[in-house]
């Protein structure tokens, strides 16, 4: 069982930053990539990128360019930089752990709002 904790959502300002952080504990050797996961109000929980144990990245079309995940091993820990905000990035974000080759989510965070003001 892997536990995860996100800190970091808040409310910005439209071209603000903000910096989402995930930490992870319990059976950690059984996660093979880590993932960040947003749901607006009405809409489906949707994948906004992934960083696998190798460090390689993807980003969801609407989110490239803008935000960054990176991971620190030692502290099994993983960020997601938010950069020139948007009012449609306002959300739930989920912390996920990912595991097998289709990368299935294993366990989830408890979740941090993230609200972006025009």
């Amino acid at each position: 069982q892997v536990q995860l904790v996100e800190s970091g959502g808040g409310l910005v300002q439209a071209g603000g930053s903000l910096r989402l952080t995930c930490a992870a504990s319990g059976s950690i050797f059984s996660i093979d990539a880590m993932g960040w996961y947003r749901q607006a109000p009405g809409k489906q929980r949707e994948q906004v990128a992934t960083i696998t144990s190798e460090g390689i990245t993807n980003y969801a079309d609407p989110v490239k360019g803008r935000f960054t995940i990176s991971r620190d091993n030692t502290k099994n820990t993983v960020y997601l930089q938010m950069n020139s905000l948007k009012p449609e990035d306002t959300a739930v974000y989920y912390c996920a752990a990912l595991t097998g080759w289709g990368f299935s989510v294993s366990s989830w965070g408890q979740g941090t709002q993230v609200t972006v003001s025009s």
